[in-house]
């Protein structure tokens, strides 16, 4: 193949990588055409109205439409090519597959700390299984960071109060570099860890050596009803608030006579920001938990609410 040509290319590992790498060398193709003939144009009207040289130069105001009109309409084709197959790419990569397995990823200066939903949990690492899309739920507990595998050719920026989503597919065994490509506080350097990946099997037995003292969403349900929730949130309940069970993935009727769909960005905003989106029906009396919960407890509360069934 043609990346195999430029030395120090490493071909990526991931279904998308070839996409990526030919994208990016489409990109600087055609930035070296456009600069080449800015440049050429450039060095041939030094030489040809250069002062001494004999050349025509009357009738200075004339306008030459034909060739504004043709190189501005050949340069927006083109870029306009380009911002498709780039869309096209995007939207590959950012696909949901059916199977997937899902991982929570807690940026913190300067840490990246995964947790699975077994209860594993690893620090500056992720463990991964070969040909097995991973989806990657990621929040920020301070800073702006950016989640970089330069391997998989993958960098999503992970932005404090809110949730991002990534989707990532490794094709080959071994150890990729991880790091943080934004710029995030004085030790910015340091925060890198390592993806690991593994035999499918290989993987379900790490998961099984971990041993997690209990699933993420037990651990959100202790939490729930450590910070008062149950007392208004149950069945039994004399506080008149909505009920939870069976309420994610649903949509919800809002007070302002909106709609939303009770995702993992209206749970979060619903802790943090109660008063932001209340529900239809009912009194905004519940407090916000904004400074008194952290990014973990806030995955393990979301996962709670998450694994509630349904009520007949």
């Amino acid at each position: 193949m043609w990346r195999q040509w430029i030395p120090f290319w490493h071909p990526g590992v991931s279904p998308e990588g070839g996409d990526v790498d030919l994208l990016f060398a489409g990109l600087l193709i055609a930035s070296a055409l456009v600069l080449g003939l800015l440049f050429f144009l450039l060095a041939l009207f030094c030489v040809r109205y250069r002062a001494g040289n004999e050349i025509d130069r009357e009738n200075d105001e004339a306008k030459s439409w034909y060739w504004e009109v043709s190189w501005t309409t050949a340069s927006l084709l083109c870029f306009l090519a380009l911002f498709v197959w780039g869309a096209t790419v995007y939207f590959e990569i950012y696909r949901r597959p059916p199977d997937e397995l899902t991982a929570f990823v807690v940026a913190k200066q300067w840490m990246w700390k995964v947790q699975h939903s077994g209860g594993q949990s690893e620090i500056n690492a992720l463990h991964m299984p070969v040909d097995r899309p991973i989806r990657l739920v990621m929040a920020s507990q301070d800073v702006i960071h950016s989640f970089f595998i330069p391997a998989l050719r993958l960098k999503h920026d992970v932005v404090p109060g809110r949730y991002q989503d990534l989707e990532i597919t490794a094709q080959r065994i071994g150890h990729y570099h991880l790091f943080c490509a934004e710029y995030c506080g004085t030790a910015h350097s340091g925060m890198t860890g390592e993806v690991v990946v593994m035999e499918q099997a290989d993987f379900a037995a790490w998961l099984s050596q971990q041993t997690p003292t209990s699933s993420l969403a037990d651990e959100g349900g202790a939490l729930f009803r450590q910070l008062g929730c149950s007392g208004c949130h149950s069945a039994g309940s004399k506080i008149h608030a909505p009920q939870l069970e069976g309420v994610y993935g649903r949509p919800v009727p809002l007070s302002d006579g909106s709609t939303v769909i009770a995702d993992d960005k209206y749970i979060r905003d619903s802790i943090l920001l109660p008063r932001s989106q209340i529900a239809a029906g009912y009194e905004p009396l519940m407090p916000s938990f904004e400074g008194k919960v952290t990014e973990d407890q806030l995955l393990r509360l979301v996962l709670y609410i998450k694994s509630l069934g349904r009520q007949p």
